[in-house]
This record gives C-alpha cells, sequence and structure tokens, in this order.
C-alpha cells in the first residue's frame, strides 16, 4: 500500500495494496505515519474548505430573506391609512352650490373703456417717423427706422420689381426654399462695404446671434458678457452651453478683474487652459440703456488676455460712424481684424 503525505511524498507501508482487515486510517494516523517514516514533526496547514464558509453564507441568506419579507410585507400587507372623508347630504350639496358665485371668464369693462374699444384709434398710412391718427400727424417716438427705410420712395420701387420678379409669400427662409441669386449679391456687396472677407444672410434678425453664439463656442469655454445684452443674445449664451462670466454694463475695469482671474486660474493647469476658448460677447450701441460701448478699451484687453470678440451692430449700424459702417471702422484696419464674429440685424431698422 502507498500512502499520500501531507508534504507530497508517496512512501510504501505496507507490502499489498490494501489494508489489513480491521484497520482504518483518519487524518491524524496518517499524520503520525507519515512523520514516522519522513521525519517531519510540523503539521501542514490545510486549506480551508466549503463547510468553513457555511456559516457566513447562513447569515447572509437570512438577512436577505428577511429583506425581502419586508419589502413584501410594506407593498402589499401593509395596511393603508383611510383619509377621513365627509359625507354632505343632498340639502348641504345644494347650499353651497347656491352661495357659490362664479367668477367671469371676461372681465367686465368700465363704461369709458368700451367706449374707447368701440371706437379704436389706428394708425393711417405708412409707419415712417410721422404717423397720421384720426387724420392728425404726431410724431412716432415708437419706432427703430432709424435710417428711415420705410417710406424711401427709391427702396419702395425696387421692392415692388423685386415682387414681381420672385413673388411674394409669408415666409421663405433660404433653409427651406434654397439661395436665391440676390442673397448672393447682398451677402457680397455688404462684405465689400464692411471690409469683411465674407457675410451670412439670415432671414430672422433673432436667430442671427442666437444662432452665431453656439456655432462657434461650445461647453468648457468661456463667454464674457455684458450685463446688459439683448434678449437673443442671453438665448445664445444659453444654447452654447459654456461657462458665463457677466460682468458689469460697459465696464471694462470688472471686464479685465475678471479676465486677470482666470489668468491666474490658467497658470495652475496649463495644458487645461491651452484647450480652453476664451469670447467677449458685446453690443454696438445697447438697445436696453442707448449706450455706446467703449470698444477701443475692450480690443486692449482683446489683444492682451487673447480672447474672440462678438459685436452686435444691430443697432449701430447705418447709424454711428461717418458712413455708417457702426464701431467697426478703426483707423486704416478692416473689420475682419478686429472682429472674427460681426453681427447686423437690419430688422429693427424695418421694424
Amino acid at each position: 500500500m502507498l500512502v499520500n503525505c501531507h508534504d507530497g511524498r508517496i512512501v510504501p507501508l505496507f507490502q499489498d495494496d490494501r489494508l489489513p482487515s480491521g484497520v482504518a486510517l483518519d487524518d491524524d494516523t496518517l499524520f503520525w505515519f507519515c512523520s514516522a517514516l519522513t521525519g517531519q514533526t510540523r503539521r501542514p496547514a490545510m486549506p480551508q474548505t466549503v463547510e468553513g464558509t457555511s456559516g457566513i453564507f447562513s447569515i447572509h441568506l437570512v438577512f436577505y430573506s428577511l429583506l425581502i419579507g419586508v419589502i413584501t410585507y410594506l407593498l402589499y400587507f401593509r395596511k393603508k391609512e383611510k383619509r377621513p372623508t365627509i359625507k354632505l347630504s343632498e340639502k348641504q350639496k345644494e347650499e353651497l352650490i347656491a352661495e357659490w358665485d362664479p367668477e367671469p371668464l371676461v372681465p367686465e369693462i368700465d363704461p369709458e373703456d368700451e367706449q374707447a374699444l368701440a371706437k379704436p384709434k389706428y394708425v393711417d398710412g405708412k409707419m415712417t417717423k410721422h404717423v397720421k391718427i384720426e387724420g392728425k400727424e404726431y410724431l412716432n417716438v415708437g419706432t427703430s427706422n432709424f435710417l428711415g427705410f420705410i417710406g424711401d420712395s427709391r427702396i419702395e420701387e425696387i421692392a415692388k420689381k423685386t415682387i414681381f420678379k420672385y413673388g411674394v409669400g409669408s415666409c421663405g427662409p433660404r433653409g427651406f426654399y434654397g439661395t436665391v441669386d440676390v442673397h448672393l449679391d447682398l451677402e457680397k456687396e455688404l462684405a465689400e462695404f464692411l471690409g469683411c472677407e465674407e457675410a451670412v444672410l439670415y432671414s430672422y434678425g433673432f436667430a442671427t446671434i442666437a444662432s452665431a453664439i453656439p456655432a462657434y463656442a461650445k461647453r468648457g469655454d468661456i463667454i464674457y458678457a455684458d450685463k446688459a445684452v439683448n434678449f437673443a443674445i442671453q438665448k445664445g449664451l444659453q444654447a452654447s452651453r459654456s461657462r458665463i462670466e457677466w460682468f458689469d454694463h460697459n465696464d471694462p475695469e470688472d471686464l479685465e478683474r475678471l479676465l486677470k482671474k482666470q489668468e491666474q486660474e490658467d497658470k495652475k493647469n496649463p495644458k487645461k487652459a491651452a484647450q480652453i476658448r476664451r469670447f467677449l460677447v458685446i453690443e454696438g450701441l445697447y438697445g436696453k440703456t442707448g449706450q455706446i460701448c467703449p470698444l477701443k478699451r475692450y480690443l486692449e484687453l482683446k489683444w492682451q488676455y487673447k480672447v474672440r470678440i462678438f459685436i452686435d451692430e444691430s443697432y449701430s449700424f447705418g447709424v454711428l460712424g461717418k458712413s455708417g459702417k457702426a464701431k467697426t471702422k478703426l483707423n486704416t484696419y478692416s473689420c475682419a481684424f478686429f472682429f472674427p464674429f460681426f453681427v447686423i440685424s437690419v430688422s429693427p431698422t424695418l421694424a
């Protein structure tokens, strides 16, 4: 008989291949025989068996069983509280209905207001700087027709010819109905007039700046914006998902404070700073306040802190500057040299 000892050696114990009758070897007896034959006195550690972890497994099984039981009880067997219900008699219902006095869907109108609504006042004629109401001429201070396009006979004649050639409808954006030759002609003329490389026409003034900003600024970029920018710019800032840093209205010093603060942050992580683009969003002439931006000071900060400028010239185009080129024509440089993103909306002047 061969015996496999704990140290891995196999030694002969009996000549036969079987034990003598009535002899049984347990683990301790086997270790004694191996020690006597091999001289090993230290008993090696036996690997842990599955029975050693059965107690831990039983505890987990009991815990999860209790947990499932509690959840089942809370979902299906727990009694819900019954809220007290008030039962009204038919008489009480009738009394409540009689006391209820519903408000009218349309509020009552005073007699004076009713007479005014019966004979509304309206403008008779074109919405120029002077309007006629009930035969009297008034000064129109509620228009943004700064350039006087409305009522200009030369523009009206060209508009008539254009309508006869291209037709007219309630809607005709380029994105839906395609580009027409007059689109390209106007883009070329605007670029030449402003000294820019190219110009792009939008069919809606609000969408111009609101879509131009998120087209270039992305998540992770920084946009420095004046607190008085118009609503279209605000929607563009929101759509860009960039980090917005607001500075006080027309305050270059407050803007420089934010730029210096970011400059210190960039020094801590130059690798990250190299991937962040910075934009400055301003208006040439602010529609909310009527103030002109200090553009020369902003340009100094642009070159010093390496920011790109978005300037909205919707209200200043045709109004500011000797030739009506707004704030962009500085010295002998073209606007493209100063402003990578130059936005103009002529819709205010046609409203």
